[in-house]
């Protein structure tokens, strides 16, 4: 069960770095816009507070790293991280599904493989 959770949370984490980069970098360029559904002038207005929560994103995936890196030598520690890091991440997109329903597919998205982490790392403790 380690190798799955390490996989999961390892995926997840990969994910929340592109997600950094698509919010803190390529905001306003057509294609991201296009996935965030955003107007270009809506974008230009709020490309400082993506680029903050593109931060946020960046964040939960070195906390998860960490822990994976630490999972080997002190699997408690290590594991607490990973929980941590995946666990904020699902949560995350719990809160935006349950804010608004238009955004299921982008909470599953953003949610699916933290969940899958978050369950395994559960289960190998």
């Amino acid at each position: 069960m380690t190798i799955l959770a390490v996989v999961f949370a390892a995926l997840a984490a990969l994910l929340h770095v592109y997600i950094w980069v698509l919010e803190s970098f390529r905001w306003t360029e057509p294609a991201t816009r296009k996935t965030f559904g955003t107007s270009e002038s809506d974008a230009a207005v709020t490309a400082p507070m993506a680029y903050n929560q593109g931060f946020y994103n960046l964040f939960l995936a070195v906390i998860t790293a960490v822990g994976l890196v630490l999972i080997g030598d002190d699997h408690g520690t290590g594991t607490a991280l990973a929980l941590a890091g995946t666990g904020s991440m699902l949560g995350a997109a719990l809160v935006l599904v349950t804010h608004d329903r238009t955004m299921a597919r982008a909470a599953i998205t953003q949610g699916l493989l933290p969940a899958l982490a978050v369950v395994f790392l559960l289960v190998q403790l």
